[in-house]
């Protein structure tokens, strides 16, 4: 699996359509519209496909407009970058990794029974061959480096709500195999909120991911009010005291999450890791927070080729993600 870093073909996204994730028509206006802003974002860079439910068109073409190809396929949910294929490639060819999707571990607000054929159609409409797994797996769910490494979380590959009897042997031998790996960094669970309504039971990509070989970005909560205050510490802890493939230690970029703590009652989970990099930008999601243009200066530093987009992204995280959930990169070979 090449790193998100590297050059794209194309970046491939789903509509939001009516479903439990959006309650309401005015919250899945909302969503329609963020999704749409994250999309033009994109496209500023690099082509977009945009796969639409059967008789979603009109409400995409809308809002997306001519420049944005639709792809009209079944869908019950959004987030292309866990129901969507992993591309990888030899070097000359691209393949896709169709990982087994049970709606996050089969929570009982989601429905997958038309998602869990989405990698397989978006592998068609990308015109290459797939390769099955039977390892119930996100792309939310990984990160990799493109050297040999790979960030994941025990409360999702090896969390009996998804593998039940795997060992840690069984999944890293399986994802070694899919995504050209050989180092698993294993965190142990991801942000408190993740584990609440519409969440993922820990995604490592709203936690830690790397911005370059021997890189990480990692979210830290600096309010010892917030429950991740805690997580992330520790996280921050596991991450700098870590090798690489290649037996480089990892140098840390500490990036703060917003100010916010709470909205609607709950925890937040708003991070600036959740970011997506494409053709030469960097699609960063923003809060309407004073932290906002502090992360964005972080990834300016970090990416200084590449032109950094704040896009508002708490309709997104509202659904259960961010910007890189509901997006997913075709590496150009």
């Amino acid at each position: 699996m090449p790193p998100e870093w590297a050059p794209h073909e194309r970046t491939w996204m789903a509509w939001p359509g009516p479903n439990p994730t959006f309650a309401s028509a005015a919250e899945l206006d909302e969503a329609r519209r963020a999704w749409a802003a994250v999309a033009h974002a994109v496209r500023r860079f690099e082509p977009v496909t945009m796969v639409v439910g059967p008789g979603q068109e009109d409400s995409a073409r809308a809002l997306l407009g001519p420049g944005i190809e639709l792809a009209v396929r079944p869908l019950d949910d959004a987030w292309m970058r866990d129901i969507g294929p992993t591309f990888v490639t030899d070097g000359s060819e691209l393949a896709a990794v169709d990982w087994t999707f049970n709606g996050w571990g089969a929570q009982g607000w989601a429905r997958w029974e038309r998602d869990r054929h989405i990698a397989r159609s978006v592998a068609e409409l990308a015109g290459v061959p797939v390769h099955g797994s039977p390892l119930v797996n996100e792309g939310g769910a990984i990160h990799v480096d493109g050297e040999g490494t790979v960030l994941l979380t025990e409360t999702v590959q090896l969390g009996r709500e998804r593998n039940p009897g795997w060992s840690r042997a069984d999944v890293e031998a399986e994802v070694h195999a899919r995504l050209g790996t050989r180092k698993a960094i294993w965190l142990p669970r991801g942000l408190s909120g993740d584990y609440g309504t519409y969440g993922t039971l820990g995604h490592v990509d709203i936690v830690a991911a790397f911005a370059r070989p021997g890189t990480v970005v990692a979210h830290v909560q600096p309010d010892p009010a917030h429950p991740d205050h805690a997580i992330t510490r520790e996280t921050v802890r596991i991450l700098r005291a870590a090798t690489d493939a290649k037996g480089r230690p990892l140098e840390v970029v500490e990036v703060l999450a917003p100010t916010v703590l709470r909205a609607g009652g709950e925890w937040v989970d708003y991070s600036y890791i959740n970011h997506y990099l494409c053709n030469g930008g960097v699609v960063l999601c923003a809060f309407g927070d004073p932290r906002d243009e502090l992360a964005a200066g972080i990834f300016r530093r970090l990416f200084p080729t590449r032109t950094v987009t704040l896009v508002d992204a708490r309709a997104i995280f509202a659904g259960g993600g961010g910007i890189h959930c509901i997006t997913q990169q075709q590496p150009k070979v």
